[in-house]
């Protein structure tokens, strides 16, 4: 597998390759200084620098079993990462944005985090309690309890705060198969943005609050996958004006956390080749 990061703007439809690289690279962030993006790839992170890009491993300690939920704080300080390393299932975690120990923050297992509020303040992720299998949107907040937003009306994940922090956009099965919803950030007036026969999946809003950006999958998709036709679609916050920017192969790793650049201008994403077997492109 050859994985390709990739940068669009929407202004201009301008499509740029930052990186390709063989093996499976993951889910970009985008900094908040604006010159480097955050990556996994085989259970650790890497920095892409965009000047000059390569993959620059990042230490992450003990935690040497990453998954695709990371991202960077507002502020530029700190690493959220998502690792199985401690044998429980997905756990959340924090550390300096230049490496080191990471310090557990979820309260159990599994939890993969999904964004933070831009106050930098709250965790959004998804979780599974109680010995269940169905996974539901948590948000966790400093010295206090985490909260459940979402109550097993179905399988929902994606969660990721709107610019001004007072609602979370997420995917939700519950009318059928994966839809774009939204909800208030304490957890009321969740409602669905549209209905097409997509399978929809992790909505990132932009911090400019002018567009939201999500990956549909084909009608029929189980889950997340990888390796599928998918797209790329911009649409307004409200679901509206919907249009596909870019359509490859992708899908689980493609944009699974928060991608925009801070000012808006643009979004990270991977796609995927195969490799032939001779070993060339």
């Amino acid at each position: 597998m050859r994985s390709i990061i990739e940068i669009y703007e929407p202004a201009s439809g301008r499509v740029r390759e930052v990186l390709a690289v063989e093996g499976r690279i993951e889910a970009p962030n985008w900094a908040p200084s604006g010159d480097w993006l955050l990556v996994n790839g085989e259970g650790r992170l890497y920095r892409v620098p965009l000047g000059q890009p390569v993959l620059e491993l990042v230490e992450t300690g003990a935690a040497v079993r990453c998954n695709n939920d990371h991202g960077i704080t507002p502020d530029g300080t700190a690493i959220i990462l998502s690792s199985h390393h401690e044998g429980e299932g997905s756990q959340i975690y924090l550390m300096p944005v230049d490496g080191g120990e990471p310090v557990k923050v979820s309260p159990e297992a599994p939890s993969w985090w999904h964004g933070i509020s831009p106050d930098g303040r709250v965790l959004a992720y998804v979780a599974a309690r109680g010995g269940s299998r169905v996974i539901d949107v948590y948000t966790l907040a400093p010295e206090q309890a985490e909260q459940r937003l979402t109550l097993g009306e179905g399988h929902c994940d994606g969660p990721d705060f709107s610019s001004d922090g007072t609602r979370i956009y997420y995917n939700c099965d519950r009318t059928g198969h994966a839809q774009i919803w939204v909800m208030d950030a304490d957890g009321s007036g969740q409602r669905q943005l549209f209905e097409d026969g997509c399978v929809n999946w992790f909505p990132h809003p932009s911090p400019d609050g002018r567009h939201l950006l999500y990956l549909a999958y084909p009608p029929g998709t189980t889950g997340h996958p990888a390796d599928l036709p998918v797209a790329l679609v911009l649409c307004d916050p409200e679901g509206g004006n919907r249009r596909r920017v870019r359509e490859f192969t992708g899908g689980q790793g493609t944009m699974n956390v928060p991608c925009w650049a801070p000012d808006s201008s643009a979004f990270a994403y991977v796609r995927y080749e195969p490799l032939k077997r001779d070993g060339g492109r």
